[in-house]
Parts: structure tokens; sequence; C-alpha cells
């Protein structure tokens, strides 16, 4: 029997569950059909980061930045071309630390932007600092192939 995963519905936070071969397959919301890797990166606040941590299945990448953040602004496409490139290996983010300052200091980001890898709701790597498309694709994609890292179910991918 194929073990399943679990993936949060970025448009209703419904948790759904599917094989894992079928995360190629553009999957959508079972409850609003929403796409499930929608090319870009979802928006989260504290409650919806948590959700995604304890239920999805997949890596999940999380830009941390503010409004007020110059290079914030400025990486903001280059996230979005990430988000386009990585998916659906993982998942992309954005989190304002503004927005959800509980999370920034329980996570202890003293800088932003700051890109965190988290995997089986544990954070596994950050790093600081705009950086283009594909430095972030190059970064995520070693960060998450270290041993022990990526979940068997997420690497059928």
């Amino acid at each position: 029997m194929t073990e399943m995963i679990q993936l949060v519905c970025q448009g209703c936070d419904a948790i759904n569950r599917l094989p894992p071969e079928r995360l190629g397959d553009r999957p959508v919301c079972g409850r609003c059909r929403a796409q499930l890797f929608p090319g870009q990166p979802i928006a989260l606040d504290a409650a919806r980061f948590k959700r995604h941590l304890q239920h999805d299945s997949v890596p999940l990448l999380v830009d941390f930045w503010a409004s007020w953040c110059g290079p914030c602004r400025a990486m903001a496409p280059e996230f979005e071309a990430a988000a386009r490139q990585l998916e659906p290996r993982m998942r992309l983010a954005k989190l304002s630390t503004e927005e959800a300052p509980e999370v920034a200091q329980r996570l202890r980001i003293t800088g932003i932007p700051l890109l965190g890898l988290f995997a089986d709701g544990r954070e596994v790597s950050r790093r600081a600092g705009a950086m283009p498309a594909s430095q972030i694709v190059a970064w995520a994609e070693g960060a998450l192939d270290a041993p022990g890292v990526t979940p068997p179910a997420a690497r059928a991918s």
C-alpha cells in the first residue's frame, strides 16, 4: 500500500491526502478545488504557519520579510520565480515578521530577509540576505538533499 502524504490547501487550509507520485500532477484541493501548488509563494500568518508545519508532508521554504525592508521587496520577485522551479518538491511561503512577531521571536529571527527551510515540523536550515532565484533554488535544493532532511514520501516527486 502506498504511503499517503498530506498537503494543507493554500486556499481553505483543508488537509489533503494523496499518493506521493501524484505531486507532479498539479493536484487540487478536495474541498475548494484550489491548486495545491499554485506556482507562487503562499501567504502565511502565525496560525497558518503552524498548521503547515504540523501537517504538510513536503518541506516548507519560508521567506521571512517585512514591508519596510528594501532587500525583502527586491527579493520578492526572485522568490516567486524560485517557487515555479521548486514546486512540488517543496512548498514556498512568505511570512511577514511585522504581522507575526511572535513567530520571528520564537525562531530568533534577527535579520531579514531570511529564508528558513522546514521538514518534518522542524527547521533544518536557514539563510539570511537577499538573493536571486538561481541562488535560492541552489541553496534550497542543497539543504533539502542533506542526509536525513527530506522525508522519504516527499522524495517521490
